[in-house]
Order: structure tokens, then C-alpha cells, then sequence
């Protein structure tokens, strides 16, 4: 049985060395889109591809993730979307500073306010969104993971907002994502000492979901998008109205009373109510059989 698994893992990880080939030659985009076959239809992954810059949130980085997000928008096939990188030992390295540098403070503002776009729009989108964390995740990075309902951290992650040693504060929402996360005095001591942490600690805080061992992903360097894709295969079978349902009722529970949330939560249950994706549950339930839903 573990050799089984064993060789399985070891079919996946070739399968991502290929793909993160394929991505190098490919269109030379910043930030690449694979619409996953088989039985992993209906999972996408947002593959940032910025090897010289260690994937630093560049304006034309920006710009192309944008385009990527609102492609998967309005996509009624994808039901799970994950974020990773396929540059080696690291997500985001966040700003890129080194463009910062020779922007105007009018420039500076223009940038941060359609990198703040993004990562909202990241956040809202419809389709649960997980993030792989196979490096490092430092400020904006780790700001971008925060958008995501899921965060997968492999044995090499490591997080961090490190902008109050730059004499800045994190600027793309991690003082607001971060405290909804982990409470005001946990975000206040990361924020002010500027720490750096790696995945377990991560995951005691709750900042992460789970955390890939080396041994599970044959000690290749993607364990983190190899857990990731086992938590949205999970997610595939399940009604995909009723998860994105659920996912904008739990979204407004952080951020009305809980009255207001018992009726968005009703309001999103009558959303599933007329779908024929309901009657397949039931139909399937009385049968004992697995349920297959279309979405509709």
C-alpha cells in the first residue's frame, strides 16, 4: 500500500516538473492559467512564473494576474482554484522593490491601489481559492496568500510581514486579513517585530490549514501544491453552487452581526433550493450512490 503511494506521488511530482517546464517556454506571461484534465477537471491553478525576481509583484505581474482573475470569474467549469509559484523556493518575494524605487509617489499610489484591486478580487472570487505555499511568502506575498480561503504550506515556507524593518507598514491588506485571522495582539506582535516563521508555527497560529510533509511529496520541492491538489480534489465533488454559497455566507460572517449573517445565510440558502444539483443529492442519497453534480 505505501509503495502504491509512493509511486503515485512519484507520477504527480514528474507531472509538475513537466508542467513547470511547459510554463517556462511558454507564452512568457508572468503569471500562467492551467485548466486541469481527467479527473481533476474543474481545478485550475494560477502558476506565477517570474524566476529573475523571485515572482515580485511587478506592475505587469499585476496587470497579467488581473486578467487572469477575471477570466476565471465568470467560468461556471472551474469549482476550485489554486495559487502557486513554479519558481523554486518561493511564492511571492512581495514588492518589487527595486521597481518602487524609480516610481513617483503618484506612481506608488496608482500601483498600490490596482494591487489592492487584485487582491480584493482575488478574495471575492466565487470559486474557493487555495493557497500552495512551496517558499517564501514575504509581505505582499504573504499578503496575497491571505487573500485565499485555504493556505497548504510545505516544509519550506516561510511567512512573514517584514515591512516595519523597512520603515513601512504592509500596504495590501494585511493588517485587516491578518487580524481577522489570528486576533489583534498575535497580528500586532508579527507586524511590529517583523518576524519571520515557518510552517508549523503557521499552522499553531492558524494562519495555515495543513502543512505538507517532505516524505508525503517524495521530498520534492512542490509538497505544498501536492497537498493543495489533494484538499481541492476533496472539494471537486461537492455541489459547486452549494460551496460557492457557502463561501460568500461564511465570508459575511466576519463582517456583519450575526443577525444580518443568519439572514445572508438564508439568502444563500435559497439560492440552492431550485437547482437541479439539490434533487441529484437527494436522488443519490435515497439510491446510495455517489452524487453527480453540473452545477445547474
Amino acid at each position: 500500500m505505501l509503495a502504491a503511494r509512493t509511486q503515485q506521488s512519484a507520477a504527480i511530482a514528474r507531472g509538475i516538473v513537466q508542467t513547470v517546464r511547459k510554463l517556462s517556454t511558454g507564452s512568457g506571461s508572468e503569471v500562467e492559467l492551467i485548466r486541469h484534465d481527467g479527473s481533476d477537471k474543474g481545478i485550475a491553478t494560477i502558476a506565477f512564473n517570474r524566476p529573475k525576481a523571485k515572482n515580485a509583484l511587478s506592475r505587469s505581474l499585476v496587470s497579467d494576474f488581473r486578467r487572469t482573475l477575471d477570466e476565471l470569474r465568470l467560468d461556471s467549469e472551474t469549482r476550485v482554484v489554486i495559487l502557486r509559484s513554479v519558481v523554486p523556493k518561493v511564492f511571492c518575494a512581495g514588492a518589487d522593490l527595486k521597481e518602487r524605487a524609480t516610481m513617483s509617489p503618484v506612481e506608488v499610489e496608482q500601483f498600490l491601489h490596482s494591487m489592492k484591486v487584485s487582491f480584493r478580487e482575488l478574495e471575492t472570487l466565487p470559486q474557493p481559492t487555495i493557497a500552495a505555499l512551496d517558499g517564501a511568502a514575504l509581505g505582499g506575498g504573504f499578503e496575497l496568500a491571505l487573500c485565499c480561503d485555504l493556505r497548504v504550506a510545505g516544509p519550506q515556507a516561510l511567512l512573514g510581514l517584514p515591512e516595519t524593518s523597512l520603515a513601512i507598514i504592509p500596504g495590501a491588506g494585511g493588517t485587516q486579513r491578518l487580524t481577522r485571522l489570528v486576533g489583534a495582539s498575535r497580528a500586532k506582535a508579527l507586524v511590529f517585530t517583523a518576524r519571520r516563521f515557518g510552517p508549523m508555527p503557521a499552522l499553531s497560529m492558524g494562519i495555515v490549514n495543513d502543512v505538507a510533509s517532505q516524505e508525503s511529496a517524495c521530498d520534492c520541492q512542490n509538497s505544498g501544491y501536492l497537498r493543495a491538489l489533494e484538499w481541492a480534489r476533496e472539494i471537486l465533488p461537492n455541489g459547486p453552487i452549494a460551496v460557492r454559497m457557502a463561501k460568500k455566507a461564511i465570508d459575511y460572517a466576519g463582517t456583519v452581526d450575526p443577525v444580518t449573517g443568519l439572514d445572508v445565510e438564508q439568502l444563500c440558502y435559497a439560492q440552492v433550493i431550485p437547482t437541479q444539483d439539490r434533487l441529484e443529492g437527494l436522488r443519490a442519497f435515497k439510491e446510495k450512490r455517489k452524487p453527480v453534480y453540473h452545477g445547474h
